[in-house]
């Protein structure tokens, strides 16, 4: 079973690394891929949201919150994706986020160990050293490739992209749990719905950013 789990995880990582390269080069692709993808997760949040708040009024805030938030990444996305040297971050940092999915789950399954918090049981230490191992060789490893320039203080910004990679993903799983339910939806084999795949990217991506921003 975890051979079958580690294969369609690899497989569906080595297809968003494709989309990835794809959406870097052409524009129109990552605009397409954009709305998709942020429609999707919408519907598969404001339905994870419905089986938890049952007061209407504040499951509209928390909607139209997420909503808002979905609009202003993609937002982020589109508009520094036209400056070249910015673009080359924001990807480097979204391959990042994808590697320190991978890292986790190979570490994990690998080393296992210690939990590493009560709200999902699956994620170990061993698994979030992993996620920061892959998101730093992945990040310095794209920024060289295009920059030919290595600076630790990258390392840093790989361990503050990672982290809060990380700690979307336990978002995710604490209101996957509170809503009883494994997965947001069925569209990425072995991964679930978009937000099961995206839910690091989430954060780990604009955090990432804007720490490279404030420290690089």
């Amino acid at each position: 079973m975890i051979s079958l789990n580690l294969k369609k995880r690899v497989n569906t990582s080595f297809l968003l690394f494709f989309l990835i390269f794809l959406i870097f080069n052409y524009n129109y692709i990552l605009v397409y891929s954009l709305i998709i993808l942020g429609v999707i997760s919408i519907i598969e949040f404001f339905t994870l949201i419905k089986k938890i708040l049952y007061n209407k009024i504040f499951a509209f805030f928390v909607n139209s919150f997420f909503t808002l938030y979905i609009s202003f990444f993609c937002f982020m996305f589109l508009f520094f994706s036209n400056i070249l040297q910015l673009k080359i971050i924001l990807f480097s940092l979204l391959l990042g986020c994808v590697a320190s999915d991978i890292g986790g789950f190979v570490f994990g399954k690998l080393f296992k160990g210690p939990k590493l918090t009560k709200i999902s049981p699956n994620k170990t230490i061993s698994g979030a050293i992993g996620s920061i191992i892959f998101t730093s060789l992945t990040v310095s490893i794209s920024l060289y490739y295009f920059t030919k320039n290595f600076n630790y203080l990258i390392l840093i910004i790989c361990i503050i992209t990672s982290v809060a990679s990380q700690i979307g993903d336990l978002f995710f799983s604490f209101l996957k749990r509170k809503a009883k339910i494994k997965d947001t939806g069925n569209f990425l084999p072995g991964h679930g719905g978009v937000l099961d795949r995206i839910d690091g990217i989430l954060f780990g991506v604009p955090i990432g950013f804007y720490a490279l921003i404030l420290i690089y």
